[in-house]
């Protein structure tokens, strides 16, 4: 078979370049690159992707070796349902490396469409470097990179206001947007840019937090054979994807114009403020992985799709959040039922081997991000433990014991915590063992044992797991805390 290209297929027009996107990993070709498609096909969107390759080494090569055509598989679980997609995607119109090309990278800033960047350089990638210089080619850093391509625009341009770009980041961190245009004035300021140029990224260009949520284990190494024998052609670039999408962006009525994925099917948000979907992912998928992880590994299952569909450990997560985290969200009870059917989907998915011990790593401060405000919140509302989340809570202390039946246990957390515990359980005084570690504020950043009750329902449940198991342990946990 022939490697997919322009040359060999029907798709040899090449669309006007509109995006400019920093990263060329799995993640933003089964997620933007999808979107942008779904905006072509269905909205008349006619925009081309010239992806920047944001580090020295990277697939701007294979990129441009199959003229930016690659397929993306998508498989996953709906209302119960198996589903399996293919889709060739085909807006890539090139990939560029700026360490090799620094004058091709820089006449992008010259495109006459250009109206959009995105970028996913990974957490990371939105730092300030102090030594990165404008005479660089290129600088070091992400916002750096994009300092430079923006000041050429500008100057191309003569600081036209149309000429402004819309700025969607789509790194994993909080406040990203606002956080890449902090970086690029501090650069303004280090190199002395004209005031022209700062008041041009202020009024003419904009920024837009987003929160994006898709997972993407990338090309399917293990399954290679299976995939390439649905194609008619050689693809050196398949990525794979659930079929869950989520985009949430901050943007106005404007932003909506710009981007009509109201003509699409695909679940995009542009609203005013993202936080509160945030806190939904964080509370929900994140706190409901957090949480299942120890008292599933001591049950004995291995990953969250076990975790759902056994009936003991599956009926403690549903509970656990229909009945105790969704009580503490502040939004519609529609909305978060959905989101919830949906998150417990994508866990069913048999597609996706997601390892409960590849999700234990720094337990302790994932369980203070995403399920300690749960826990607290609960609380507040309804004057008592919630109940599922406090066992949970218990398990996660017996988790970092280490060991449990004579196994050892994927503990995977900084020295200074595992140390602290190796510690703690050279005791079997389990009142003890909770009183301490809830007024660690070192991890919990508050003294837990002020919560009524927790220090004593925390004790019980770890004499019943240590005695009893998982199961019948929290059989009589519940009974003794009524």
């Amino acid at each position: 078979m022939e490697k997919i290209n322009r040359s060999n297929s029907e798709f040899s027009n090449r669309l006007p370049i509109k995006i400019i996107q920093f990263g060329e990993g799995n993640f933003l070709r089964a997620f933007v690159e999808y979107a942008i498609q779904k905006l072509n096909q269905k909205a008349d969107f006619n925009a081309g992707i010239a992806v920047v390759q944001p580090i020295d080494k990277g697939l701007v090569n294979m990129i441009n070796a199959q003229d930016g055509l690659y397929t993306l598989f998508m498989k996953g679980v709906k209302k119960g349902e198996e589903i399996q997609e293919k889709e060739l995607i085909t807006n890539i119109v090139k990939a560029v490396d700026p360490y090799a090309s620094f004058q091709e990278y820089l006449s992008l800033a010259k495109e006459d469409e250009l109206a959009f960047i995105i970028s996913n350089t990974t957490e990371a990638g939105i730092e300030y470097i102090a030594s990165d210089l404008p005479t660089m080619q290129p600088p070091v850093s992400f916002p750096a990179k994009l300092t430079v391509l923006l000041h050429e625009r500008f100057k191309h341009f003569n600081g036209a206001a149309e000429k402004g770009l819309t700025i969607i980041p789509c790194e994993l961190i909080n406040y990203n947007s606002d956080t890449l245009k902090e970086v690029i004035l501090k650069y303004c300021t280090d190199w002395k840019l004209d005031q022209e140029f700062v008041s041009w990224v202020l009024n003419s260009c904009s920024f837009h937090n987003t929160l994006v949520d898709r997972i993407v284990p990338g090309y399917p190494k293990d399954q290679i054979e299976e995939y390439n024998s649905q194609l008619d052609y050689k693809d050196d670039l398949i990525v794979s994807a659930e079929t869950f999408f989520l985009w949430v962006i901050e943007g106005d009525d404007e932003l909506k114009a710009k981007l009509p994925f109201e003509k699409t099917d695909l679940d995009v948000k542009i609203v005013d403020d993202m936080q509160p979907y945030r806190t939904l992912k964080v509370r929900i998928l994140n706190g409901a992985h957090t949480a299942m992880v120890p008292f599933s590994l001591l049950y004995g299952n291995e990953t969250v799709k076990e975790t759902v569909d056994n009936p003991f450990t599956g009926e403690f997560i549903n509970k656990a959040i229909f009945e105790e985290i969704n009580e503490t969200l502040n939004m519609d009870k529609e909305e978060l039922a959905s989101f919830s059917e949906e998150i417990l989907d994508r866990f069913r998915n048999p597609f996706i081997k997601h390892l409960l011990s590849s999700i234990a790593l720094n337990s302790i401060s994932k369980f203070k991000v995403r399920v300690l405000p749960s826990l607290t919140g609960y609380v507040k509302i309804h004057q008592k433990l919630p109940v599922h989340l406090t066992f949970a809570f218990a398990a996660l202390i017996r988790f970092y014991k280490g060991t449990w039946n004579g196994q050892n246990l994927p503990v995977n957390d900084s020295e200074d915590i595992v140390a602290f515990f190796d510690g703690l359980w050279t005791s079997d005084d389990f009142e003890k063992i909770a009183r301490l570690t809830l007024q660690n504020k070192s991890f919990w950043d508050e003294d837990l044992t002020e919560i009524p009750s927790l220090t004593n329902a925390i004790a019980i449940a770890l004499e019943e797991i240590d005695a009893n198991g998982i199961e019948a342990g929290f059989a009589k946990f519940q009974e003794r805390i009524k």
